[in-house]
């Protein structure tokens, strides 16, 4: 049985307690305990996204990206949900999270943990894909929450390091596909396509598009349910079942999404925050912050504002 498929409470208590017995040593001792994290974007693939964190109270809430989370454990554990369980990503491992699958994050130590990840749109590792004929035509699907792969750990913040110093295009294009095929290859397996639609699932699809299409909408749960035509009680179950999140979080979700659009286009804070649905500024600041990991004004900042 492999470490992230031990039990969440098993799991958690184990690797706690681990990490714990290193926590007075010189190393552990040595380790920043300000936590901080810097949102910036590499031009490499049309712009990805990346995050260089070092966290230790920071409690990522259940969200969603558009693109996916790969990333790298520097220091400490880190223990988040995905695909219906518990994980834990001790030092020198690889998180993937696929593209809007939901999932959340906390500390597994006390010490925190350090970690650096970028988060590519599916239409990027498309483009990357097209090398591999396996993939050709077909969005890569990372079937493992976290993965031990030393070299490619190794291969993945000598990437980091290069798109935080160098601006050899040539290098850094050259670093981000041999880090993406690789990873692709090893641990991306193709997902089979979803049969037709029964009934239901077009239904709530139906209020899902509608989240997606209009986020900033002030749309009541019986409204949603009339759309459906389901009851509000089932529509919340089944939707929640179907994506992860019941509707009104899904709406946050969809909202966060539309503000970063706002904000990469150097809209106010405020502005954003109304023109996505939020009430106000604070109320836009403490979702991103447990979605994002970063404030408004850092992601804001990253794109030159």
């Amino acid at each position: 049985m492999t470490k992230e498929n031990i039990p969440a409470e098993e799991a958690d208590l184990s690797t706690k307690a681990n990490l714990s017995d290193k926590a007075n040593s010189p190393e552990k001792a040595n380790l920043p305990d300000k936590e901080s994290a810097v949102f910036n974007t590499a031009a490499e693939l049309g712009g990805v996204e990346l995050l260089n964190a070092r966290y230790k109270k920071q409690n990522f809430s259940r969200h969603s990206h558009e693109g996916f989370t790969l990333g790298v454990i520097q220091e400490g554990a880190q223990c988040f949900y995905r695909t219906g369980g518990n994980h834990i990503a001790p030092q020198d491992s690889i998180i993937l999270v696929n593209a809007d699958e939901v999932h959340n994050g906390h500390s597994a130590a006390d010490g925190g943990w350090a970690y650096k990840a970028m988060y590519p749109l599916p239409e990027q590792l498309n483009s990357v894909c097209a090398e591999l004929g396996s993939f050709k035509d077909v969005t890569p699907y990372f079937p493992e929450p976290v993965v031990h792969d030393p070299e490619l750990a190794a291969q993945f913040r000598q990437l980091f390091e290069v798109l935080e110093t160098s601006d050899n295009r040539l290098l850094r294009e050259s670093l981000m596909y041999a880090f993406l095929v690789k990873l692709i290859h090893r641990h991306g397996r193709s997902r089979l396509p979803e049969g037709p639609q029964t009934k239901v699932q077009s239904q709530l699809h139906r209020v899902k598009e509608f989240l997606d299409d209009f986020p900033e909408a002030d749309i009541s749960l019986e409204d949603l349910a009339q759309l459906a035509n389901l009851s509000p009680y089932h529509l919340i179950r089944a939707f929640g079942k179907a994506f992860g999140l019941p509707p009104h979080a899904y709406q946050v979700q969809a909202r966060l999404r539309l503000a970063r659009q706002f904000l990469r286009k150097g809209q106010t804070l405020a502005d954003a925050a109304q023109s996505s649905g939020f009430h106000d500024q604070s109320h836009l600041h403490r979702h991103f912050k447990k979605a994002m990991g970063v404030t408004p004004k850092q992601y804001r900042q990253s794109f030159g504002f």
